[in-house]
């Protein structure tokens, strides 16, 4: 049986992964020369059930307007007027009551549970490397706003049995020592000791390899240009690439290609709920390792992770609804660099950083698109709407995916992850 995975970010590559393991034969295509080149490219480096959370959540809309007037504000919109947008934001305000919340919190944690379950297995079965850390993820608290919304996160981590640990700031600085110098400014933590760090690109083609013997062929630098269809059913996807227009026919098709699933899908005409929203990055040289984080501190109040490499730093954030639009905005590096600077201000050397910016694909309820995308389109697959949470979701998300195409009953509860949720509401 033939597979071909549109996409190679993580979502792609651990989906041609787990088929791969099945015994079918996978071909993956893209457009980048390379695997991991987009979203997957720098990210904040976070592996983190724990914190794994929708951004529509009570209160949301009213920070909305606040952070309009804010320079550092975590979420910026860039209204564009379009249909597509708006009928996109109606979705997520829907989203944003407290039943909701909790509801898609915990699907959420569910699946980035077994997900890092999963990474783990992977480790122990292939000995794969990407400058992982396995310390575990602080969220730093500095308002008592803050505090008293964490107590509704811990009773979702209770239920789901997440271990957690409420921390004052000298706890904080017991479990990132370099936070010594700035715990004034906090008021506590919530530490999530079974989070892990690492960097995603470096696992992307690490995995790529090891797929390839498996027998998956990647196809880089091709695009699509067009879906043939016959009977209800896709029948080949037509690329053009080094060698011309060709076309790939396969048994199953997974759509994996993050923000841009969403215009593919269209014309088989389903209507995906999957927006971009832009997010930034900065990877900084280490300087002084004693004044650096030891694993992610992630700063609530601007919605900022700081993730440890090997000799890197991955400051990572932000959010911009902005439609396609890939231009670095300075502003947002300032305010990186403020949040950076502010918790670790010894730890890197910024003038020697990168800045990048990337397209999170995003569902109004937070939770990906998982699974068969139509009745009638019975061997099209999704595997999308990830959000900000692609590499903590990436191998359970693979695995899910694999069982699900080999009509395998997957090793959790995965009928509400799939696209029929939005087809119901």
């Amino acid at each position: 049986m033939r597979v071909l995975v549109l996409g190679s970010g993580v979502i792609g590559v651990t989906s041609a992964y787990y088929l791969a393991l099945k015994g079918y034969a996978v071909t993956v295509i893209d457009r980048q020369p390379a695997v991991g080149l987009e979203t997957s490219f720098a990210n904040a480096g976070q592996i983190s059930p724990g914190y794994a959370a929708p951004w529509a959540g009570p209160g949301v809309p009213y920070k909305a307007l606040k952070w309009l007037f804010q320079r550092h504000a975590p979420l910026r919109l860039r209204p564009d007027f379009s249909h597509w947008q708006a009928q996109w934001m109606a979705q997520f305000l829907s989203n944003c009551s407290s039943e909701r919340y909790t509801l898609n919190k915990s699907r959420m944690v569910r699946l980035a549970e077994y997900s890092r379950d999963c990474l783990r297995q992977l480790r122990a079965d292939t000995a794969i490397r990407y400058e992982e850390r396995t310390l575990g993820t602080l969220q730093v608290f500095r308002t008592q706003k803050q505090l008293d919304v964490e107590a509704k996160d811990i009773a979702v981590l209770s239920h789901m049995g997440v271990p957690f640990q409420h921390v004052d700031p000298d706890g904080c600085a017991r479990i990132e020592p370099a936070l010594s110098q700035v715990k004034d400014q906090l008021l506590g933590g919530l530490y999530l000791p079974d989070d892990e760090t690492g960097d995603c690109q470096l696992f992307t083609a690490r995995l790529a390899a090891l797929a390839q013997t498996l027998g998956v062929q990647f196809r880089q630098s091709v695009s699509i240009t067009r879906l043939l269809t016959q009977n209800g059913q896709l029948q080949a996807v037509e690329i053009n690439g080094a060698q011309g227009i060709e076309t790939l026919a396969a048994d199953h098709y997974v759509v994996a290609l993050g923000s841009y699933s969403r215009e593919l899908m269209q014309g088989l005409g389903l209507n995906l709920p999957v927006y971009p929203v832009k997010g930034y990055s900065l990877t900084v040289p280490v300087i002084n390792s004693d004044a650096a984080p030891v694993s992610t501190v992630m700063d609530e109040t601007y919605k900022v992770a700081i993730t440890r490499f090997d000799q890197r730093i991955r400051v990572g954030g932000m959010a911009e609804l902005a439609g396609f639009d890939l231009t670095l905005n300075p502003h947002r590096r300032a305010t990186l660099e403020k949040v950076f600077t502010g918790l670790f201000p010894q730890a890197g050397d910024l003038t020697q950083s990168s800045f990048w910016t990337g397209l999170r694909p995003m569902t109004p309820d937070g939770t990906p698109i998982i699974g068969q995308a139509d009745s009638r389109l019975p061997n099209v697959w999704l595997n999308t709407g990830h959000g900000t949470l692609g590499w903590t979701m990436a191998c359970g998300s693979g695995q899910v995916l694999a069982d699900l195409v080999a009509g395998e009953k997957p090793a959790i509860e995965t009928q509400d992850l799939q696209y029929s949720r939005y087809q119901k509401r």
